[in-house]
């Protein structure tokens, strides 16, 4: 069976960074990725994904991506649940990343914080974590406290992406038709 996931999305704020009882680093995050169709309306809908980093990745997330940085995120998807504080069980489903990549230049991105439209927010739900490696207040017994749910609001914001895409010209492509003929023996190929 497989559980892989990779995502490329927005931050919809900047990543929280706690530490649980003995020290470990985890950072929670939430990822706006973009629908590859438009809606009726003509605009983009996006996925609001939330997702968990540990360790140094989680210390790195938070040093380098800010809100509105594009990252890519690979990790497995993870659904927990936790009996809230009316008895009422609770079912989160997450990624859980296992590393990031920045995939634009702090210059791009300072220039993009300018010019950023607003494509919509959401209200993400308080969640605890119950018999797992973190939690909030209302849970006893589990080893990562905080005084209150991870519950925040987001926005999404998108700038100018036009830099993003690299330019694969038959100048700078590899795999491209080369313009001089290529000076290969036949000792020099593996077949």
């Amino acid at each position: 069976m497989i559980n892989n996931v990779v995502l490329v999305g927005r931050l919809t704020r900047d990543a929280e960074l706690r530490y649980t009882q003995s020290n470990i680093a985890v950072a929670t995050f939430t990822l706006a990725v973009n629908r590859p169709f438009k809606n009726e309306a003509g605009e983009r809908e996006a996925d609001f994904i939330n997702c968990v980093i540990w360790r140094q990745s989680a210390e790195n997330l938070v040093n380098w991506a800010k809100k509105g940085s594009l990252i890519g995120v690979t990790g497995v998807i993870q659904t927990r649940s936790y009996d809230n504080q009316q008895g009422q069980r609770v079912y989160v489903t997450e990624v859980v990343a296992s590393n990031f990549q920045l995939l634009e230049s702090r210059n791009s991105q300072q220039n993009n914080q300018g010019h950023q439209d607003h494509h919509g927010g959401y209200q993400q739900q308080g969640y605890s974590n119950q018999g797992s490696s973190f939690q909030n207040g209302n849970n006893q017994g589990n080893n990562f406290q905080n005084g209150n749910s991870y519950g925040q609001q987001g926005s999404f914001f998108e700038g100018n992406t036009t830099n993003l895409v690299p330019d694969f010209t038959r100048d700078n492509n590899p795999f491209g038709r080369p313009t001089n003929p290529l000076d290969i023996s036949d000792d020099d190929l593996p077949f």
